[in-house]
C-alpha cells in the first residue's frame, strides 16, 4: 500500500464522514487484522510482488457485491469501486449476479472478481451484472438456500446496491442469518465447523433509484442521470412547443415521490407541475388555468406541464396527463393546442452523469469500509449524502421514514408528507412556485418602502447555470416588488457603456426574454474579468449613486469574489458603497472561498467526462493508447481531479500537489508494465488528465512525447484538449436546480437589509456575503472573514480545498502504484542563500 496514504488510515472514525475529508480513515484494527498490507501492491494485478511484506492473514475477508431491484445509472461505478476498494484493502471481492436470484441459485451466479474484470464499467449504463426479481427470496426456503450459498463461498458481508425494497430484504435476511445458520446444521446441510467462521453477516446498502425516493439522503444514485434525461427531453419538447404556440404534457416517472417532476420543474422553467406530497387546493384546475393564461397574456408562445406519475388531488384522487391535457385544450377555456408525452424508460437508460459517477465511487469506497468495520452489533446502515458529506445512517430508520411519507400521501396529510422529505425539497418547490408564478401572487408584494433596486452584474468567464440564477432572482424580484436591473458585460460595460444610445449597458429586465433563460449556456447579460480597480472605483461608485442601486447581486467566479472584496474595502472612501452586495459563485474551477460547490462545475465535469468517454473509446479501439488530456481548472485542480474519479484515470497532475520529474517517471514505468502485462484481452484504453497550470515545464503535449518515447514501439500516446468547450452548452440540471435555490435565497439575504442606513450597512460583516454549500449547509460567510482567513490571494484559491483527499481515490481505483511526492518550491531569502550556497536546501 503507497506510503503516502497510510496515515489517512489510522485517523480515528466519526459517524458523520465527508467523503473529501475523511474518506481513507479507518482504524487500526485492520492492519492488526491482517486486512491491511503494509508493502507495495500493484492495483493493475494484484498478486503480490516478490518480495512483498504483507501481513499473514488466517482468512481473507471476502465481500460480496450485488445490485438488486430497478436499474440506475451509476450503479457499475458502485461495482467497480466495491471490487478495487476490497482488492486494495487485501479481501476477496465477489459479484453476485442477477441480485437475490444469483444469491439463491448460487453456482456461477456467485463470482469471485479480479482488478480488470471491473475495467471500464464507469461508462456503462444499467447494471453489468444484472439485476432480477426473485420470489423465492421473499419465502425463507429461499433465504435458506441464498445463505446456504454463501457460506459455500465463504462470504459473511454483503454491499446491496438497490432501492428500498431491496435493501429491506437484506436488513431481513440478516437479522434472520443466525437461525439460517442453525436450521442448515440442524437439517444437515452444512456442518458446524463450516459455520462457524461466518456466525454474524455484515451488510451495508447503497441506494441505487432514479426516484430520490429515501428519506435521510440528498441524492440517490442514477437520480440526476434521470433528472438530465427528462431536462433534455423538455429542451427538445420546448423548441417545438415555441414553433406551433402549443402547450405540452409531459409525464414522468414518480408513483410516491415527486422529485422529479419537481426538479424537472425548476430547471426547465415549467408553467406547471403536479407531484404526489404537494396537490394543488380543490382548485387546482382553476390555479393551472390561471398561471397559463397569465403566461400567455404576458406573451409566452410555449405551455409546459410536468406531471409525475403518481400526481394526485387533495381528496386522493388521480391526476392524469389526459385529464390535464383536455383542460388545456377545452374550447371553452384556453383553447390550446396541447399534446401529451410520456418519457417512460428513457429516463432510467444511458450512462451516468459525472456526479453519480462521483456519488457511486465514493459511496462505493465509504461501503467497503464499513463492512469492514461492522461488529455484531453494528446497526445496518446505508451510505447517503448530505450537500457535500458522506454519512452512514441507520438502514430502518431510512426505510421507515421513507414508508412514512407514502403513508401520508395515502392519508391524505400532504403537509406531513412535504414535512418528511429533506430541505432542499421544500425549499425547490417554494422556488418553483416563486419562479412560475411571477406578478400573480399579490400577497408576496413587500411595502414600498421595503422594495429595493438590486443590480445584477456576471463577473469572470461564463459558467452553466448563470442565466437560471439570474432568470430566479429577476422572477422573485418582480414578485416582490424590486427592480431588478441588468448591468450588461461586467464592471467594464458599466463603466465604459452604460450611457450608450440608443441601448446603454444598465437596463431594467425583460421578463419575456428572462424567462426562456433557464436552459441557457454562457451569461445573456454578458460577463468580463474586468475588476472595479481596473474600472475605476471612483467611476463605479459614482454610477452606483447615479443609478441609485440600493443592493448588488453579483454572480461569477474568483475575479467576482475580488470584486466584492475591493468594494467592501472602498466603502471608507466612497459611501454610495455601502449597500448590501452578496455573490453566488459561478466558475467551472469551483476555486471560489467560502464554498464547496460552485455553479458551472457540474456543467464542466459533465461536459468533460462525455468527452473522455470518446477520448478513451478511441484509446481502447486502438488497444494500446494513452490519452493525455489537459483540463481546465486555473490553479485548481478540482476539476482535473473529479474529471479523474469520474473517467477512471490511471493519473491526475495538478497543481495542488505538483508534478516532478520523478513523479512522471514511476507514472512511465507503470504504464509500461500495464501493457506488457495486457496480452490484448482487454479494450479499454488509458486516460491522464493534467491540469492547465500543474506544472510550468511538463504540459500535455510534453508528457505525451515523453510516453511514446519510452514506449519504445510498445505502445501509443496522444494529446488532447478540449479547451473552452468544458465550459458547456446546456447547463446540466444540477447546476439548473442550484441556481435557482441559492440565487433566490441571495436576494431574501438582500431584502434583510431594506430600509437601513448606510452606517448600518457599513458596520454589519453580513453585508458583503458569499452564499455557498459547506458541508452539510447552506451559508452566508462575510467576505471580510473569507478573504483574510481562507483565501489564497497568490494561488486564487481557498486555502484548504475539500476535495483533495479525493486525488487518493483516483489512484487507488486507477491502479496507481505509490510515487515521491514532488518537493515545495523555496521561496524568498532562503531560495536566493540556497542558490548562493549559503543555506543548505535540506
Amino acid at each position: 500500500m503507497p506510503i503516502k496514504y497510510l496515515d489517512f488510515f489510522l485517523r480515528p472514525i466519526s459517524y458523520v464522514l465527508s467523503p473529501f475529508q475523511a474518506l481513507f480513515s479507518l482504524i487500526p484494527r485492520l492492519i492488526t487484522a491482517g486486512l491491511l498490507f503494509q508493502g507495495p501492491i500493484s492495483h493493475e494485478f494484484p498478486a503480490q510482488p516478490p518480495g512483498s511484506t504483507a501481513l499473514k492473514m488466517a482468512t481473507r475477508k471476502k465481500i460480496a457485491i450485488m445490485t438488486s431491484g430497478g436499474d440506475s445509472p451509476g450503479m457499475n461505478g458502485v461495482v467497480r469501486a466495491c471490487v478495487r476498494m476490497a482488492i486494495h484493502m487485501g479481501c476477496d471481492a465477489y459479484c453476485v449476479y442477477e441480485g437475490y436470484e444469483g444469491l439463491v441459485q448460487g453456482g456461477n451466479f456467485i463470482r469471485k472478481m479480479e482488478w480488470h474484470d471491473v475495467r471500464g464499467w464507469l461508462s456503462e449504463g444499467g447494471t453489468l451484472i444484472g439485476t432480477a426479481r426473485c420470489m423465492a427470496f421473499y419465502e425463507r426456503p429461499g433465504r435458506l438456500v441464498a445463505a446456504k450459498n454463501m457460506i459455500l463461498n465463504g462470504i459473511d458481508a454483503l454491499i446491496i446496491c438497490g432501492g428500498d425494497g431491496s435493501l429491506t430484504g437484506a436488513d431481513k435476511f440478516r437479522a434472520e442469518w443466525p437461525s439460517l445458520l442453525d436450521e442448515l446444521v440442524s437439517a444437515g446441510e452444512l456442518q458446524a465447523e463450516q459455520i462457524e467462521p461466518y456466525k454474524h453477516l455484515n451488510i451495508v446498502g447503497l441506494v441505487g433509484s432514479i426516484d430520490n425516493d429515501l428519506s435521510g439522503t440528498d441524492a440517490t444514485i442514477g437520480c440526476y442521470s434521470s433528472l438530465a434525461r427528462i431536462c433534455y427531453a423538455v429542451d427538445l419538447i420546448e423548441a417545438t412547443a415555441s414553433s406551433h404556440s402549443r402547450a405540452f404534457v409531459i409525464e414522468v416517472m414518480g408513483r410516491h415521490c415527486g422529485w422529479l417532476a419537481l426538479m424537472a420543474g425548476v430547471a426547465t422553467g415549467a408553467d406547471f407541475i403536479f407531484i404526489p406530497e404537494k396537490p394543488r387546493d380543490d382548485n387546482w384546475r382553476e390555479d393551472m388555468c390561471n398561471v397559463v393564461e397569465h403566461h400567455r397574456k404576458m406573451g409566452k408562445r410555449k405551455t409546459i406541464v410536468i406531471i409525475a406519475e403518481g400526481a394526485l388531488d387533495r381528496h386522493g384522487n388521480k391526476i392524469t396527463p389526459t385529464m390535464v391535457k383536455d383542460l388545456l385544450a377545452d374550447k371553452d377555456g384556453l383553447g390550446l393546442d396541447t399534446r401529451i408525452t410520456t418519457l417512460g424508460h428513457v429516463q432510467r437508460g444511458g450512462t451516468a452523469v459525472a456526479y453519480d459517477r462521483m456519488l457511486a465511487t465514493l459511496q462505493g469506497v465509504e461501503a467497503v469500509k464499513a463492512v469492514l468495520e461492522a461488529t455484531p452489533e453494528t446497526k445496518t446502515c446505508f451510505i447517503a449524502i448530505t450537500e457535500n458529506k458522506i454519512v452512514r445512517k441507520p438502514l430502518m430508520e431510512a426505510v421507515q421514514a421513507a414508508k412514512e411519507v407514502a403513508k401520508a400521501i395515502e392519508m391524505q396529510d400532504f403537509d406531513r408528507a412535504m414535512a418528511l422529505r429533506d430541505t432542499e425539497f421544500s425549499e425547490q418547490y417554494r422556488s418553483f412556485i416563486m419562479t412560475t408564478a411571477v406578478q400573480l401572487d399579490k400577497e408576496m408584494l413587500l411595502p414600498k418602502e421595503k422594495q429595493m433596486k438590486i443590480g445584477f452584474i456576471n463577473v469572470g468567464a461564463p459558467a452553466g447555470g448563470m442565466n437560471a440564477a439570474v432568470r430566479a432572482a429577476v422572477a422573485y424580484c418582480l414578485s416582490r416588488g424590486h427592480e431588478a436591473v441588468a448591468i450588461h458585460n461586467g464592471f467594464a460595460g458599466f463603466a465604459r457603456h452604460h450611457g450608450d444610445k440608443p441601448l446603454g449597458a444598465v437596463r431594467p429586465f425583460d421578463w419575456l426574454e428572462v424567462d426562456g433563460w433557464a436552459s441557457k449556456g454562457g451569461s445573456e447579460i454578458g460577463t468580463n474579468r474586468e475588476l472595479p480597480s481596473e474600472s475605476g472605483m471612483e467611476t463605479v461608485a459614482g454610477l452606483i449613486e447615479l443609478y441609485k442601486f440600493d443592493a448588488l447581486f453579483l454572480v461569477g467566479g474568483f475575479e467576482a469574489f475580488h470584486a466584492v472584496a475591493q468594494l467592501r474595502r472602498a466603502r471608507d472612501q466612497y459611501p454610495s458603497l455601502c449597500i448590501p452586495i452578496t455573490l453566488l459563485p459561478a466558475t467551472i474551477s469551483n476555486n471560489v472561498p467560502g464554498t464547496e460547490y460552485s455553479l458551472g462545475s457540474d456543467t464542466c465535469l459533465n461536459e468533460l467526462v462525455d468527452y473522455c468517454d470518446k477520448i478513451k473509446q478511441s484509446a481502447s479501439a486502438t488497444r494500446r493508447r494513452v490519452f493525455v488530456i489537459e483540463t481546465q481548472g486555473g490553479r485548481s485542480g478540482y476539476v482535473a481531479t473529479l474529471g479523474g474519479l469520474g473517467v477512471g484515470a490511471s493519473a491526475v497532475y495538478t497543481p495542488e500537489e505538483g508534478l516532478s520529474l520523478e513523479m512522471l517517471a514511476a507514472d512511465v514505468r507503470h504504464l509500461k508494465d500495464v501493457f506488457a502485462q495486457d496480452k490484448g484481452q482487454s479494450r479499454a484504453g488509458r486516460l491522464i488528465l493534467i491540469n492547465e497550470k500543474a506544472s510550468k515545464v511538463y504540459n500535455a503535449k510534453l508528457i505525451a512525447d515523453i510516453l511514446r518515447d519510452e514506449a519504445h514501439g510498445r505502445f501509443e500516446s496522444r494529446e488532447s484538449i478540449p479547451g473552452h468547450m468544458q465550459q458547456g452548452g446546456v447547463p446540466s440540471a444540477m447546476d439548473r436546480c442550484r441556481a435557482v435555490r441559492l440565487a433566490i435565497k441571495c436576494i431574501q439575504h438582500l431584502e434583510k437589509f431594506g430600509g437601513k442606513t448606510r452606517e448600518e450597512i457599513k458596520t454589519d460583516p453580513m453585508s458583503a456575503t458569499v452564499i455557498g454549500i459547506k458541508g452539510a449547509s447552506v451559508v452566508f460567510s462575510p467576505v471580510k472573514t473569507i478573504e483574510e482567513e481562507e483565501t489564497d490571494w497568490p494561488n486564487r484559491r481557498p486555502k484548504a480545498a475539500f476535495w483533495l483527499e479525493m486525488k487518493g481515490i483516483v489512484d487507488i481505483l486507477g491502479g496507481r502504484p505509490s510515487y515521491k511526492e514532488p518537493e515545495p518550491d523555496l521561496t524568498g531569502v532562503k531560495a536566493k542563500d540556497v542558490k548562493r550556497g549559503i543555506e543548505s536546501a535540506t
